[in-house]
C-alpha cells in the first residue's frame, strides 16, 4: 500500500444510509458448480427483496467478465483475482447501503474466506447450491462441459480444475431436486431469522 494513500472519510457514513434505506446491508454470496442454480437463485432472491423495498444488485459471473474482469483468463491466479476484485467491488457496495449478491463459481475455500474476512460479523452470508455433477451437466445449455470433457475448455471447474464445497455455509441449498421456491423460503428465512431484513 503506498505510504501516500490515505483512506477518505466521508460524512456520509454506512449507517446513514441503512437508515435511509430502510434496511441493512451485506453479501449474500452464493457458490457452487457452473449449472447449480447460483444465478437463477440469485435473481429471484434478488425480486423477494425489491419487493420488501430493499436496495440490491447481484454481480453475475459472466457480467462481470464482460467488464471489471475481461482482461482476465481462466487459469487459478486469474480466477483467484477475478474472486478478490469480486471482493472488494461488493465491499464498496456494502459501504454504499446496498445488499450485494454474487453468482460465481468461486472454487476455492481460501478466496471465499479472504472475502469474507473484508466484511464484520454477520455481514458475509454463504449461500452454497449444493448439487450433483451429473445434474450440472444435464443443464449445460451452453454445451461448456462437453467441451471440457473433450479436452477443449482447460481448467474447467468440476472436470479438470477442483471445486472446494464451503464446510460450514450459512445457507444450504439442494439445488439438484429442490423447487426453486423452497431455496428461495431458505435464503429469506435465514434473512428474516437475523434480522438482516425485516
Amino acid at each position: 500500500m503506498n505510504e501516500y494513500v490515505i483512506w477518505h472519510k466521508a460524512t456520509v457514513t454506512r449507517e446513514r444510509r441503512e437508515k435511509m434505506n430502510g434496511h441493512r446491508s451485506f453479501v449474500l454470496w452464493f457458490t457452487g458448480l457452473s449449472g447449480s442454480g447460483k444465478s437463477t437463485l440469485a435473481h429471484a432472491v434478488e425480486e423477494q427483496l425489491h419487493q420488501h423495498g430493499c436496495r440490491t444488485f447481484v454481480f453475475d459471473g459472466d457480467n462481470v467478465r464482460h467488464g471489471l474482469c475481461s482482461d482476465l483468463g481462466f487459469g487459478e491466479e486469474d480466477r483467484k483475482e477475478n474472486i478478490r476484485r469480486i471482493g472488494e467491488m461488493t465491499k464498496l457496495f456494502v459501504e454504499a447501503g446496498v445488499i450485494a449478491m454474487t453468482a460465481f463459481i468461486s472454487p476455492f475455500r481460501e478466496e471465499r474466506r479472504k472475502v469474507r474476512e473484508l466484511f464484520g460479523e454477520g455481514e458475509f452470508v454463504e449461500v452454497y447450491c449444493d448439487c450433483s455433477l451429473e445434474t450440472c451437466e444435464e443443464r449445460d445449455v451452453k454445451g461448456l462441459y462437453a467441451k471440457a470433457r473433450a479436452g477443449l475448455i482447460p481448467n474447467y471447474t468440476g472436470i479438470s480444475s477442483p471445486y472446494e464445497a464451503p464446510e460450514d455455509p450459512e445457507i444450504l441449498v439442494n439445488t439438484d431436486d429442490e423447487p426453486l421456491e423452497e431455496s428461495i423460503e431458505k435464503v429469506m428465512n435465514y434473512l428474516k431469522e437475523h434480522r438482516l431484513v425485516e
